[in-house]
């Protein structure tokens, strides 16, 4: 599967945003007491992990993919990859 690089970096950005959102729900539900969350509460959270895990697969299988079909070092496209969505970041 052929992937753009502005295609990787929009998966990046979902599965950063996705991410977010886990955590967002874990800090609004109390980690310290989560064997009482609700059944809503943990249903909504599990759906949100569900949901990162989800993304954060597609981008590893998109950028070994790309890198693979542009002959790059994995790391050196992930490092791009870095650069271009959080730039903010130590070495982006």
């Amino acid at each position: 599967m052929a992937h753009t690089f502005d295609e990787l970096v929009a998966k990046q950005r979902a599965a950063d945003e996705a991410h977010n959102r886990v955590r967002q729900l874990q800090e609004a539900y109390d980690p310290r007491t989560r064997a009482h969350w609700s059944a809503h509460q943990r249903a909504t959270w599990e759906t949100a992990w569900r949901a990162w895990r989800d993304l954060a697969r597609d981008v590893r299988v998109a950028v070994t993919d790309y890198a693979r079909a542009e002959g790059r070092p994995l790391l050196e496209v992930e490092a791009e990859l870095t650069r271009a969505v959080r730039p903010e970041e130590p070495g982006g």
